[in-house]
C-alpha cells in the first residue's frame, strides 16, 4: 500500500475535523440563556436571551403571581404564559 498517496487526504480530514470541533461541542441542549434582571417600581423584569435574541420576558409583580411573555416563532409577537418557557425556541437556536 502506498501511504504517501493517502497522506494529503488524511491531513485534510484531520484539519476538517479540527475546524468543526467548536461547532460540534455546542449542542442545542448546552445553550444557557443570558438573563438580565431589572427592578421597576412595582415589579421585577427578567429578560432571557441567547445569541442576543430576546425570546422571553418574566414579569414578577410585587403583589401577584409571575407570568412570562414568550416569542415562540421569532416574529416579535410575545404571548403570555403562566408557566415559564420549558425550552429555548428553535428559532433562537438556529440563529
Amino acid at each position: 500500500m502506498n501511504l504517501i498517496r493517502f497522506w494529503p487526504l488524511a491531513l485534510l480530514l484531520t484539519l476538517g475535523l479540527a475546524m468543526s470541533a467548536p461547532v460540534l461541542a455546542q449542542s442545542e441542549g448546552d445553550t444557557e440563556p443570558q438573563i438580565t434582571t431589572r427592578q421597576e417600581a412595582d415589579r421585577t423584569v427578567r429578560e432571557y436571551r441567547v445569541n442576543d435574541a430576546l425570546y422571553a420576558i418574566e414579569i414578577r409583580p410585587s403583589d401577584g403571581s409571575s407570568y412570562y411573555l414568550v416569542d415562540q416563532d421569532g416574529d416579535g409577537n410575545f404571548t403570555r404564559q403562566e408557566d415559564g418557557p420549558t425550552a429555548i425556541p428553535e428559532w433562537v437556536q438556529r440563529r
